[in-house]
């Protein structure tokens, strides 16, 4: 009899141990965001729920999304976690995420007046993030520049050389800021808007934080970030200010399951611990500094740190089109690699002129030569493709070979090329051509 309960005992453990191993285990999660965003999750959320393992494998947004599609056929990734809607947008049309609905209740439709979840179900905003201006204030004082405020301060002459930006085509956040600013301003102001600071630059980085990390060292004065770069360098003791310009957008950070996860039940519960009172509260510890999109997290909330659902700014902020953003992605990051990042030299070579050409006709004015900054200026925006080009159906199809290039891609980014190269040689010399004439 006892040899009989000992047996039934036993089974009932094993029974009991499989069990619990089947609603723990391995959480694949493939994201953008670096260590010091994941590593407290990773903490609570495994201290929070006992069996599981959260696998963290960091990867940009674009190549992540390629990633998971690339290994569809034998998925190995559970969940997929970014700051970029546009990237949702991506997966969900290629079917490569599932549905779910989270059990946490309480939490709002929208975050200023962008939806926080898609309404399909297909993945969810667990923070919100703004795009905007980030500067070191012992730089700015020992430079003698002032607090830029608005995307068009960055392009004014003395702030040359004190800008930093990350690469869209390698940060999702940085595609998201140039989208905002292409949809807030239209696409032809918007890239001359784009060019003009681009001729400024300092430095064009590979990855999001290389930007905060130069402002924080005082590398460079100024970066284009996403506003918790700047809320985490405050709370950690780096003297940095963030600015909203006025063209700018508030969208929601986003998690979704992945099509055929392996660990569906793991994939679930990190969803819901990300949007419970417990998640949410690690969105605010110093080294994140992200806004929550639970309103009520806001009352642990630091002293001046900003709350969209109360922030009368927020609710005027630009409504995102993440559709938009979605079909001319691709195109929007070549153009600005071919455009900007691969001809900074030329493109910083043609600012200098006309900004030299500018200071000189402010002390002695010339028709003729101002006429010739015009054209220069002119030279310096022209864009080789429209807005409607861009979402064509024939610039989409040359953009779809992923990892590798089609012949049609390569071909559309020699030409972009070669237009830049063209345009601001014959800006220089029309700029230089003024000075000139000033002289």
């Amino acid at each position: 009899m006892l040899k009989t309960i000992a047996a039934a005992m036993l089974v009932s453990v094993a029974v009991l141990s499989t069990a619990s191993a089947q609603e723990g285990g391995k959480v694949t999660v493939v994201t953008s965001f670096s260590k010091d965003v994941t590593d407290p999750f990773k903490a609570s959320f495994e201290a929070n729920n006992p069996g599981y393992i959260l696998d963290v494998q960091n990867k940009s947004t674009s190549s992540g999304v390629k990633y998971v599609d690339e290994t569809k056929s034998n998925n190995q990734v559970d969940l997929f976690w970014a700051s970029a809607p546009d990237a949702f947008e991506v997966l969900k049309e290629r079917n490569l995420l599932s549905k779910f609905t989270p059990t946490v209740t309480g939490l709002p439709d929208k975050v200023g007046s962008y939806p926080v979840n898609d309404p399909d179900s297909y993945y969810f905003g667990f923070a919100a993030s703004g795009y905007g201006i980030m500067s070191n204030d012992r730089y700015l004082e020992a430079n003698s520049l002032q607090k830029p405020l608005e995307w068009a301060d960055l392009a004014k002459p003395e702030y040359h050389d004190h800008v930093a930006i990350a690469a869209p085509s390698r940060s999702g956040t940085t595609h998201l800021t140039i989208e905002t600013i292409l949809q807030g301003e239209g696409w032809d102001k918007g890239w001359a808007t784009l060019k003009n600071i681009g001729g400024n630059l300092q430095q064009v980085t590979e990855r999001s934080y290389g930007v905060p990390d130069a402002v924080n060292s005082g590398q460079t004065g100024i970066g284009i970030v996403i506003d918790f770069f700047a809320f985490s360098a405050q709370a950690s003791g780096f003297p940095v200010s963030f600015s909203y310009p006025s063209v700018t957008t508030v969208v929601p950070a986003n998690i979704g399951i992945v099509a055929n996860a392996p660990n569906q039940a793991g994939a679930e519960a990190f969803i819901n611990y990300l949007l419970s009172e417990k998640g949410q509260t690690v969105l605010l510890e110093p080294a994140i500094r992200r806004l929550p999109i639970n309103p009520a997290t806001y009352e642990a909330a630091p002293e001046g740190f900003p709350n969209p659902f109360k922030d009368a700014r927020f609710q005027n902020m630009l409504v995102f089109d993440s559709e938009t953003s979605k079909r001319r992605t691709d195109a929007v990051d070549a153009l600005y690699d071919q455009l900007i990042s691969f001809q900074l030299d030329n493109l910083k070579a043609a600012t200098r002129a006309i900004q030299a050409a500018e200071a000189a006709l402010e002390k002695s004015e010339v028709a003729e030569a101002r006429a010739l900054v015009k054209e220069a200026r002119d030279l310096v925006s022209a864009m080789p493709v429209s807005a409607d080009e861009a979402v064509s159906q024939q610039i989409r199809d040359a953009f779809s070979g992923g990892k590798d290039k089609t012949a049609r891609q390569a071909e559309l980014e020699q030409q972009w090329a070669a237009f830049a190269t063209k345009q601001y040689a014959a800006a220089k010399a029309k700029a230089e051509e003024a000075l000139a004439l000033v002289k």
